[in-house]
């Protein structure tokens, strides 16, 4: 039998290959040790079979319904978050003073996954509700927290972020939502926002939403924009959230595919005002709120992972048990037919979706480990190495959020392939899990914005490849010193990096001489590069950490690690080549497009 969540995924590559063992030294995380850690990602994989699992097909059929202006989630969706969170997995990484147990990052992140590669639109409730609190726990003042925080970490409330406008999606400077101070301390707000996901849902006692607006002085852009919570229940005299503000869905959209997770047009102000609490500064709430973005691009990363990692396993059992078909030397009509697996070009579909979804996995994993590096480092007073992990992980996270989307597509695509037409039906979920996968290159910024992000702000701007680069050059080094496979891996690896070098050098000088246009013309190809060649070098060390342990013994896993590792670096790697030659120099062809050609 296939198991359809292997645990060992997670634990080789979070301790085996990106050394959490380690972190577990510090005193942030001391009160944990790898067994109580395997321990609970052992009882989310169980529970995710269990609970998660069985009405995700009912979730996707079943659509929220919007209902006298309330909205009806699935009956089955409250009791499975139930469980989940009196199990303590949505507090889980939240500080112990905040009622949390204080999991690394990397291992919340990873339960995540393991709930995700189930039923992500159930998770997504949880998941925006721990961005909300960490953003909260981060900017909120001490009076916010003292009245929003424990709630949103006990589940009894949950959380979304308000953005995005009907007029407006992704170009936030061009937002109308407007709050006006009161006299109190509270602000009122009014305006429209659009895609607005849990906005409304019947599974917990109140909604707390993060609401970007602006204030009547605003400078206009982005400077001009500030933050504010503005929960769906006030407080009554006597504490008690019954006081409705003036908040509502007033409709759903109606998706191709995360459906159970509901996405809604929401209104604030039609009557008096909604009442709200900014959080911050006045016109700094930009800045705020990307703290809850960039922890959920990573949760983004984690979804396009975990989806294309479950299709690959739903699709690797496939085809170990359909038979069909015999070997090409094999003419005898009467000789049994063989498993699909056994055909060589079922075994490539498998290879290419092992390489993407186990790559992606170890990238949003390792970019987790920075969080967690991060904090041991300030907590030491180490502010130097805390900064450098910091622009390390700015780097990564546009790649973390957009190649593991683009590419996790590609690989749930062939997990529908590999079931021929079974896969193109609702009878195995590998359909469902395309179509949740295709949300994750559009939302928390589509994978444009994130490429010119790396490009413009990240690589040039901000200089992170300065940090990215050693880390590069160090995992050639010590591949070339392993040797075997490893060392010829290590090799190629070098031969990318150069390419990556030369095409960013060349890119800086478009940047001085040509400005921003021509430069993020092609940013896309850039972010594809930059991707493929990062989670290269993810590969290489997930292959030396193999090599090095087989030497005690066979071990299938551990090949199966060596042979997705030579699939990536020679079916993948090249692909860079091509990206390469539309950037050095720049291709012009989409830039000069005619509009009325198209």
């Amino acid at each position: 039998m296939t198991d359809l969540l292997p645990v060992r995924d997670l634990t080789f590559l979070l301790f085996e290959v990106h050394g959490l063992e380690g972190l577990l030294r510090a005193p942030a995380f001391a009160d944990h040790d790898r067994e109580g850690l395997e321990d609970m990602l052992a009882m989310a994989r169980q529970m995710s079979l269990d609970v998660f699992a069985p009405i995700a097909a009912d979730m996707d059929a079943e659509e929220p319904q919007l209902d006298c202006g309330k909205v009806k989630v699935h009956p089955a969706a409250k009791p499975a978050l139930d469980t989940f969170i009196e199990a303590g997995f949505l507090s889980a990484p939240f500080d112990a003073e905040h009622g949390g147990l204080q999991v690394p990052f990397a291992v919340h992140e990873a339960i995540s996954a393991l709930f995700g590669a189930t039923n992500t639109p159930l998770l997504a409730y949880a998941g925006l509700t721990i961005a909300a609190a960490n953003l909260l726990a981060t900017h909120g003042s001490a009076a916010l927290k003292e009245t929003w925080l424990a709630p949103l970490v006990e589940g009894r409330f949950f959380g979304t972020m308000a953005l995005s406008e009907p007029q407006a999606g992704s170009s936030l400077a061009d937002l109308l939502t407007t709050a006006t101070p009161h006299g109190d301390g509270t602000y009122r707000l009014r305006g429209n926002k659009m895609w607005i996901t849990g906005a409304d849902q019947d599974l917990s006692e109140n909604i707390v939403h993060f609401v970007l607006a602006r204030l009547p002085d605003a400078p206009p852009g982005t400077r001009g924009i500030s933050l504010f919570l503005v929960p769906k229940l006030l407080p009554d005299d006597t504490g008690a959230f019954t006081v409705p503000n003036d908040v509502a869905v007033v409709g759903i959209n109606h998706k191709m595919g995360f459906r159970g997770a509901v996405n809604t047009v929401f209104s604030l102000g039609d009557n008096d005002g909604a009442v709200g609490f900014v959080v911050g500064e006045e016109n700094r709430g930009l800045s705020a709120m990307f703290h809850m973005m960039n922890e959920a691009r990573i949760g983004i990363g984690v979804c396009a992972a975990c989806l294309s990692w479950g299709g690959y396993r739903h699709a690797l059992a496939y085809a170990r048990e359909r038979p069909q078909g015999r070997p090409i030397g094999d003419r005898d009509p009467t000789s049994p037919p063989v498993p699909i697996i056994a055909h060589a070009d079922v075994r490539r579909m498998l290879l290419e979706q092992k390489a993407i979804s186990e790559g992606a996995l170890s990238l949003v994993l390792f970019a987790a480990t920075l969080v967690d590096r991060q904090r041991v480092a300030k907590e030491a007073g180490d502010h130097s190495a805390a900064g450098e992990l910091g622009l390390l992980l700015d780097t990564l996270t546009p790649i973390v959020k957009a190649w593991s989307a683009d590419h996790g597509l590609r690989s749930s695509s062939s997990s529908i392939q590999v079931l021929g037409g079974y896969g193109y039906t609702r009878e195995y979920p590998v359909e469902r899990l395309y179509r949740d996968n295709r949300l994750n290159p559009i939302h928390e910024g589509t994978n444009g914005i994130q490429a010119m992000d790396l490009l413009g702000r990240k690589v040039l701007a901000k200089g992170g490849g300065a940090v990215l680069l050693p880390r590069l050059q160090d995992a050639v080094a010590r591949g070339r010193e392993a040797g075997g496979e490893s060392g010829a891996l290590a090799e190629l690896l070098s031969e990318a990096v150069q390419t990556l070098m030369a095409v960013t050098i060349s890119l800086a000088e478009v940047a001085t001489s040509e400005g921003p246009e021509l430069l993020l013309a092609n940013a896309t190809p850039y972010l594809h590069l930059a991707g493929h060649t990062v989670v290269a070098w993810m590969w290489l060390e997930q292959a030396m950490v193999a090599e090095r342990m087989l030497r005690t013994g066979d071990d299938p896993f551990l090949r199966g690690k060596i042979t997705a590792a030579q699939y990536f670096y020679r079916w993948e790697l090249p692909k860079i080549a091509l990206w390469a030659s539309l950037l050095s120099p720049v291709d012009r062809t989409c830039l000069d497009a005619d509009p009325d050609t198209l």
